[in-house]
Order: structure tokens, then C-alpha cells, then sequence
């Protein structure tokens, strides 16, 4: 039996491309990825799975945004596991009690900011211009934990090049990157924290109440992670 093919748009770019619903041994093959918890085994596993599902020709999915990831992979899984999702909210009235809330997957969009851009100002003469994060990265910020001696190392592997208004300068390793990097005072590095702070992301607000306070609270959703059940 044929499985069906579905058409989605990309949130970056507005592409339309196709895909079909993953089979039962790629669903195993995620959930144990997910199971041991190893950032190579996930990022192999959401690879390999989006690869093969994606139908459009020419998509490569390791240079899509990560917001892109994290849409395609949860509405390819909506069409493979159910168009709902299950997901355990804690109050945050008393940041203790949870409350099981169920989600149709296509209310969760990715939100995009205003105020975001790729080109950072870092003084009077150059600036920034930043890409987003690798798929093994967009992994390991949602799946696992990033130790603090990794932010610069992150930070320099999305930094696209370094430009004024005469030169472009993109032939750098990321050791160098890295040291550029450690020059920077607070305001500056802050410039750049507003880069990752403001990326589109898969988002939803939810309404929830307290079953033992009776307060109703608005909570905001965010990350594959936080609706991956």
C-alpha cells in the first residue's frame, strides 16, 4: 500500500516541499535514538528519518534553520503517529503541578520576531553576519543539555563572516572565531545572545488550570522538546 504524500511550506522561506509519514522501523529506530539519549545517535536518527521522508528533490537538510527541522520533523511525525500530541504542563503558579494537555499539532506554528536579524553591529566598523545552528546543534539544544564552555564554541560555528563596508571576511577556522570572539566586551556579546534569542521558533501558548489552586495560567511552549511525546 502507497503511503500518502503531504505538502507543507517551509517557515524560512515559503518553499513548498512533499513528504510521506515515517514507516514503523524508522519510529524504532527514533525512539531508541531518544532512549539512549546520545546527541550523534538523535542527530543520525532525525537525519537518516528526515532524508528519507522528504520527497522534494534538491532539499538538503542539514542547511535547513533549525525552526525548519523542528516543524518538518513534528508534522511529518502528526501524519505518522497522530495529528494530536499529548504533553504534561506545569503550572507555573506554583511551578509544581502538571496537567496533561492534549495539542493539535497544526496550531503549533513557528513564531517569527520582529526585531530579529542575521546582521550584527559589533562597532563602528564591523559587523556579524550570523547562520543558524547545525542540525546536530539544534539537537543538542533540545535534547540535551549544552555544558557553558560550549556557548563560544556554538556562537563561532554560526558565525557566517565578519564584514565593513569594504571587505568580507569568511576565511576564518573556528579557533580563530573563537578567540575573536573571547575579545568581546558584554554589550557586544549581548548583540549576539539577541541573534539566538529572537530566532523563529516553534511555538504555542496553552491555557491551564491548577487542579489544586483553581488558577488558570496562559503557557508559552516552546522547542520540538517541549512537544515530543
Amino acid at each position: 500500500m502507497p503511503l500518502p504524500t503531504i505538502e507543507l511550506k517551509l517557515p524560512s522561506s515559503g518553499k513548498k516541499i512533499t513528504y510521506r509519514p515515517f514507516l514503523v522501523k524508522e519510529e524504532k529506530v527514533l525512539i531508541l535514538a531518544l532512549e539512549t539519549g546520545d546527541t550523534k545517535d538523535i542527530t543520525r536518527a532525525i537525519k537518516d528519518t528526515l532524508k528519507a521522508c522528504v520527497k522534494t528533490r534538491g532539499v538538503k537538510i542539514d542547511q535547513l534553520p533549525t525552526f525548519d527541522i523542528e516543524y518538518l520533523f513534528l508534522n511529518i511525525r502528526a501524519k505518522s503517529v497522530g495529528e494530536t500530541v499529548k504533553v504534561l504542563v506545569t503550572c507555573p503558579d506554583d511551578m509544581e503541578t502538571q496537567v496533561p494537555v492534549e495539542i493539535d499539532i497544526e496550531s503549533i506554528q513557528v513564531q517569527k520576531n520582529d526585531d530579529h536579524t542575521v546582521d550584527i553591529e559589533i562597532d563602528d566598523q564591523y559587523k556579524l553576519r550570523m547562520k543558524y545552528p547545525s542540525l546536530e546543534q539544534f539537537v543538542n539544544n533540545n535534547f540535551t543539555f549544552t555544558e557553558e564552555d560550549d556557548v563560544f564554541a556554538m556562537v563561532a560555528t554560526c558565525v557566517d563572516l565578519v564584514y565593513d563596508e569594504e571587505t568580507a571576511y569568511d576565511d576564518f577556522t573556528e579557533k580563530e572565531m573563537i578567540k575573536f570572539l573571547e575579545q568581546f566586551n558584554s554589550a557586544q556579546f549581548k548583540r549576539i545572545e539577541s541573534f539566538f534569542d529572537t530566532m523563529p521558533k516553534l511555538s504555542h501558548t496553552v491555557r491551564v488550570t491548577n487542579p489544586v489552586t483553581g488558577v488558570e495560567s496562559d503557557v508559552t511552549l516552546e522547542g520540538l522538546s517541549s512537544f515530543f511525546a
